[in-house]
C-alpha cells in the first residue's frame, strides 16, 4: 500500500511538472511588436537594441521572463492593419510599434483596450493622444517631431547658407497639423530676415516639380521636414537635389545623409526606443498608459555629408561640422 502511494505521488508530481511549466509559460507576458520595416535593416537592429536596453531596465529580458511576437510589414504599409489584427487576436499584453505614425495608427484602430506604446511624428496632431501630459486611453510613448523641430531645421539652413535670401520648404499637403507647421515656419524665417518659399508635394511627380519650382524661385537651400512620404522617397529627393544643385536639409534620421543628402537632423531613434522599452516594462508591471505622459526627445543627431557638400561646391561652416554626431567624408 505504502509503495503504491509513493508511486501515485511520484506520478502526480510527474504530471504536475508539465502543468506547472505550461502555467508558467502561460503566465509569461507577451509583447506584440508591430513593425513597418525589414528586421534585417541596420537601423531597425540599432533601434531594437535601444528597446531591449530600456526593457531590461524594468527587469524584463526577452526569452527569459517576457516573450515578443514580431510582425513585420517589410515596407508594405497596406499590410499593417492585418498584422495589427493578428496581434490583437494573439491577446498580447502590450503592443509596441516600429516605423512611426502609420504603425501606431494601425494599432490604435485595431484595439481600444490593449496598451500601445508608440513613437510617432506628432502624437496629438496624428490623433493618437489627447495631450502629451495626459494621454488618456490606451496609448502612450514618444512624440518625435512637430513644428518646433521644423523651426530648428530652418535655423540650420540659415546657418548652412548664411547668404541665403530665399529658403525653400517642401511640405506634404496631407500632413497633419500642416497649418500650425506653416505658421511656425513663417515666424521663424521672418525672425531670421529670410524669405520662405513653400512648395507642396503629395506624389512623386509633384516632388519632381517642386525642385524645379525651388530652382526657378532661387531657393539657396531647401528644408524637408520628416514625413512618411518624403522619408520613403529619399533616393528621389537626393537625386533631384544634385540635379538642381540645391543644398538640402532633412528632418529624417541619418539615412538621408547616408544616401547622399547634405544634412540630416533628427531625434535619436535608439534613445526613443529605449523610452519605449521602459514604458512597455512599466505597463507590464501594472502601470496604465493613461498615467504615463508622452515623452519628447532630448537627444538629437546631426549628420553631415561632406562628399555631397564638395559636389555642390559648398563649404559647410566649421561650427556645424564641429557639433555633428557623424561626418561622412
Amino acid at each position: 500500500m505504502r509503495r503504491r502511494r509513493v508511486v501515485a505521488l511520484l506520478g502526480g508530481a510527474a504530471m504536475a511538472g508539465p502543468l506547472a511549466a505550461r502555467a508558467q509559460s502561460k503566465a509569461r507576458p507577451v509583447i506584440g511588436f508591430l513593425g513597418v520595416a525589414n528586421p534585417a535593416s541596420p537601423l531597425v537592429v540599432s533601434n531594437l537594441k535601444g528597446f531591449w536596453d530600456g526593457l531590461r531596465e524594468t527587469g524584463y529580458v526577452e526569452g527569459r521572463n517576457v516573450a515578443v511576437e514580431y510582425r513585420w510589414a517589410d515596407d508594405h504599409y497596406d499590410r499593417l492593419p492585418a498584422l495589427a489584427a493578428e496581434l490583437v487576436r494573439r491577446k498580447v499584453d502590450v503592443i509596441v510599434n516600429e516605423g512611426g505614425s502609420p504603425s501606431a495608427q494601425a494599432a490604435q484602430r485595431a484595439t481600444s483596450t490593449i496598451p500601445i506604446v508608440f513613437h510617432a511624428s506628432d502624437a496629438v496632431a496624428d490623433g493618437l493622444v489627447a495631450s502629451l501630459a495626459r494621454p488618456g486611453g490606451n496609448l502612450t510613448g514618444v512624440s518625435l517631431y512637430g513644428p518646433e523641430r521644423d523651426a530648428k531645421l530652418l535655423q540650420l539652413a540659415s546657418e548652412l547658407v548664411p547668404q541665403a535670401r530665399v529658403i525653400g520648404l517642401l511640405v506634404n499637403p496631407h500632413a497633419s497639423a500642416l497649418e500650425r507647421a506653416l505658421s511656425v515656419a513663417h515666424e521663424t524665417t521672418v525672425g531670421m530676415g529670410r524669405e520662405l518659399l513653400i512648395v507642396k508635394a503629395g506624389s512623386d511627380d509633384e516632388i519632381d516639380a517642386a525642385f524645379a519650382s525651388f530652382s526657378e524661385g532661387h531657393a539657396a537651400v531647401v528644408v524637408i521636414p520628416s514625413d512618411v512620404l518624403f522619408n520613403t522617397r529619399t533616393d528621389q529627393i537626393v537625386q533631384l537635389a544634385v540635379r538642381h544643385a540645391i543644398p538640402t536639409i532633412s528632418g529624417q534620421d541619418r539615412r538621408f545623409a547616408a544616401a547622399g543628402g547634405l544634412l540630416g537632423y533628427a531625434a535619436s531613434l535608439p534613445a526613443a526606443y529605449r523610452i519605449k522599452g521602459i514604458y512597455a516594462g512599466r505597463i507590464l508591471n501594472g502601470a496604465r498608459p493613461a498615467d504615463l505622459p508622452v515623452q519628447q526627445p532630448t537627444k538629437f543627431e546631426l549628420v553631415v555629408n561632406l562628399r555631397t557638400a564638395k559636389a555642390l561646391d559648398l563649404a559647410v561652416p566649421r561650427a556645424i561640422v564641429a557639433r555633428a554626431d557623424e561626418v561622412i567624408e
